[in-house]
This record gives structure tokens, sequence and C-alpha cells, in this order.
């Protein structure tokens, strides 16, 4: 559950990116009268900003840790017998929750309130049903979506969903880690 919770933010990463561009609030000035306004001033004056590095590095500690549970041993390998590659739901998610959001007023405390209810309810809506995989940044970080059917040493298994840094293909064979039910990590078999 931890981990969903992690790529939740880890697929978020380009709109805190975002968010910080467009509200972060530092002086500056270059003439001989500048002065500086105060630690407590700068810090006040950029919650928001603040807030967003806070859950980039929330993002970024979940990427390396999905990265390092990848490398690890991997379940008995399966050959691939149909294969739909589905790329196109990392868009999805980015026009549908990335982009809206940004256009958010960030200055009002009740449009404040109404971005961290929303965040929360897409939250929990994105590990419910395990939309984890269609996650842009992973896009974004070279990261393949594929819809399979498999032959699995107890039996074939439809509509799994991989999630591989490789292109994969028909009659394939492919190693991979169980990230949820019908969701896993794959990689091409080793020879």
């Amino acid at each position: 559950m931890y981990r969903k919770i992690g790529l939740f933010f880890l697929s978020l990463w380009l709109f805190f990116i975002l968010t910080i561009i467009i509200t972060a609030d530092v002086p500056i000035c270059f003439s001989k009268q500048c002065e500086f306004i105060g630690f407590g001033t700068l810090l006040s004056n950029n919650v928001i900003p603040l807030i967003c590095v806070f859950c980039l590095l929330i993002g970024t500690y979940s990427y390396f840790d999905f990265s390092f549970k990848l490398k690890d041993a991997t379940q008995i390998p399966f050959k691939i017998s149909k294969i739909e590659n589905i790329d196109y739901e990392h868009l999805t998610f980015l026009t549908t929750y990335i982009v809206p959001l940004v256009c958010f007023n960030f200055v009002d405390t009740r449009y404040q309130l109404v971005l961290i209810i929303l965040l929360v309810v897409i939250g929990v809506i994105y590990i419910r049903t395990d939309l984890f995989y269609a996650n842009p940044t992973l896009a974004l970080l070279n990261y393949r979506i594929y819809r399979v059917d498999g032959e699995f040493k107890d039996g074939i298994r439809e509509n799994i969903v991989l999630i591989s840094r490789n292109t994969l293909e028909v009659n394939q064979r492919v190693d991979y880690i169980k990230l949820d039910n019908r969701i896993y990590y794959a990689k091409p078999k080793s020879i």
C-alpha cells in the first residue's frame, strides 16, 4: 500500500514542479539598497512551494524504492501469448488530472483547500483502482505499459498489465515481479 501511495506522489511530479514555478515567491533584487526579507517571511510566502518540494522528495524516494525492488529476484518466467501497448494511458492521466490542477487559483485559501481535497480524492481513487501504472512520470523515465495474456506454469492469465523498460513482443519469455494482483514489472528473460 505504501508503494502505491509513493507512486501516486511520483505520478504528480510534473504537477509539483509546475506548481513550484507558478507559486514560488522569492524576491530578486540587484540594486545596492536590497535587504534580505528574513527566513520567516520567505518561508511564510512559500508554503505551497515548500509542500510541493516535500512531495517531490516523497516521489523521488518512491522512484528509487521502485527501481531497487525491480532489480531483486523475480518469479518463474512466463510466455507472452497476446500483447497490446497501452502507453496512451500515461497521457490520459496527464490530461485528466495534472493539466487541470495546474490552472487552480493558488492564492485564495478556499481554492487551496479544494485542491487538497481533490488531490486526496484522486489519490484514493488512484490507489483503490490500481491505476498507479498509468503514471506519466514513469513514461518520462522511459517505462512502457502493456496489457498481455500470459502462459504461466499454473495456466493462462488474461489482461495482466506489465510495466517494462523494454519493448516486449508476443512469444517472448519474461521475468517478472508482481506489484499487485494484476500488475507486474517485466523484463525479457535473460539467456
